[in-house]
């Protein structure tokens, strides 16, 4: 197979370490500029992702094609993120893959929405919903980038007064007010499908866990994924002082048919 060339308009991920990559859309006649000199965006095109180019001071950049990570990461932000160690276990949770259904509620960067959209595609959808105007806005240019928006219908909404979209694969939540989400939740998916919820305080969690209990769903689950990076030099491995700690917990469930038995007392 033969590699891919980079051509005009073609985002390109520029790496000098681990630590210092940017993201770039390759246009003719313009330059890009680091503290390690400039490049004429010119120059990139024709190019092979994976080939070494030089700036202007002879410092070697990687020009490598973006991942789903790095459109994560290299969002435009007009709010929190979610990062991919987060959105990593609501994707396994969810248990979606191509051509499923799912509605998710608020869209804020677009963030989680492009990693479902990653895997729904290239027929399933995300319905994505999201009150405030200029986070749906920036969302929307985030997901274009990443050449995901086709496969994502972008909702102003309040899904705490209802979740339009029935037969769906899973709910996502990334909101203040989860727990008002879950009777609306439990009509709009199908059997034996999944809710996800994520949230920063045990507080949300506590709620959000009352209510998945009261509306017929089990397999109740909440967890936390902390990250921790690692030096690594012969010698000198050891971890990283500084870490990915706490973002959030995520607590998922899957729908029942039946309700819940209550387990008689002094069993």
């Amino acid at each position: 197979m033969a590699n891919e060339k980079i051509g005009e308009g073609d985002y390109v991920l520029l790496c000098l370490d681990v630590r210092r990559t940017y993201m770039v859309k390759v246009e003719a006649g313009k330059t890009f500029h680091t503290h390690k000199g400039f490049m004429k965006l010119d120059d990139l095109i024709g190019k092979e992702f994976g080939e070494t180019v030089q700036s202007s001071l002879g410092i070697e950049f990687t020009a490598l094609k973006p991942s789903l990570t790095d459109y994560i990461m290299k969002s435009s932000r007009k709010t929190q993120i979610t990062y991919p160690k987060d959105a990593a276990l609501i994707v396994m949770f969810s248990g979606i893959g191509p051509g499923s259904r799912v509605v998710e509620s608020g869209t804020g960067t677009g963030a989680l929405t492009m990693a479902l959209a990653h895997y729904v595609k290239p027929k399933g959808k995300v319905y994505s919903y999201e009150l405030r105007e200029e986070f749906q806005k920036n969302a929307e240019k985030n997901l274009k980038r990443a050449n995901l928006l086709d496969f994502v219908e972008l909702k102003s909404g309040d899904v705490t007064a209802g979740i339009e979209e029935r037969d769906l694969d899973a709910v996502i939540l990334d909101l203040a007010v989860p727990w008002l989400v879950v009777p609306h939740a439990y009509k709009a998916l199908k059997a034996s499908a999944t809710i996800v919820s994520f949230s920063p305080t045990i507080d949300q969690v506590v709620k959000t866990t009352e209510a998945l209990k009261e509306n017929n769903f089990v397999f109740i689950e909440t967890v936390e994924c902390l990250m921790r990076g690692m030096q690594v030099e012969r010698g000198k491995t050891r971890p990283h002082t500084m870490m990915t700690g706490h973002t959030g917990y995520i607590t998922h469930a899957r729908k029942t048919l039946k309700p819940q038995q209550e387990t008689p007392s002094g069993t």
